[in-house]
């Protein structure tokens, strides 16, 4: 039989995790710990949601910036006219369901489970990133990519390219990564949650 601890040894889990001091936030945050009660269970149904929101936004996020900058590479008219669709359709599919997730699991996780919830730092950084990734995605990227996307239908009739699809995309882009940037610095809030 391994000796106790052997699991957190062999994942290295120990040297990242102080597991004392976990239980101590979350008995300072009175986070239920016993599945046998409904409240245990729906802190974990929760929980859940709001990790697959996260991973649909910030997996889409990602993986449609990436797609975006390699069609736009390739200055074909029809590759990136596809890609421009897809980038505007995935934020639809994908995107906003995945912010949505997160914002209603981890919000319903917040206030069911903790008070004043503005009072702790590392939930209030966390919003506060979240939210102002929102203003960029809904002042600047999607009208952006709207735009972008409308140019795209004439891209393979013209078999060129416009100039102001171009400006567009640099605007996107750096938008775009500051969005994105947001969210990642996100996680360590919501993962370490520091004080």
């Amino acid at each position: 039989m391994p000796s106790k601890g052997w699991v957190e040894r062999m994942f290295c889990i120990h040297y990242y995790v102080n597991f004392d001091e976990l239980a101590q936030l979350d008995r300072a945050v009175k986070l239920p710990h016993k599945r046998e009660s409904g409240m245990g269970n729906t802190y974990l149904i929760l929980k859940s949601v709001h990790i697959f929101g996260v991973m649909l936004l910030m997996g889409n996020i990602i993986v449609t910036a990436w797609w975006k900058f390699m069609a736009n590479k390739t200055k074909d008219p029809s590759v990136i006219a596809f890609a421009q669709r897809q980038v505007t359709l995935t934020d639809f599919v994908f995107t906003a369901p995945g912010a949505l997730l997160a914002i209603t699991a981890g919000d319903s996780m917040a206030y069911g489970f903790m008070s004043n919830t503005w009072d702790v730092q590392w939930l209030t950084w966390g919003r506060c990133l979240f939210i102002a990734s929102g203003i960029i995605w809904i002042t600047v990227l999607i009208p952006t990519q709207i735009k972008q996307a409308r140019m795209a239908r004439t891209f393979i009739a013209n078999k060129s390219i416009p100039n102001e699809y171009w400006k567009l995309s640099k605007r996107w882009n750096i938008f775009g990564a500051i969005a994105v940037l947001l969210p990642l610095i996100n996680i360590y809030w919501m993962v370490f949650k520091p004080n």
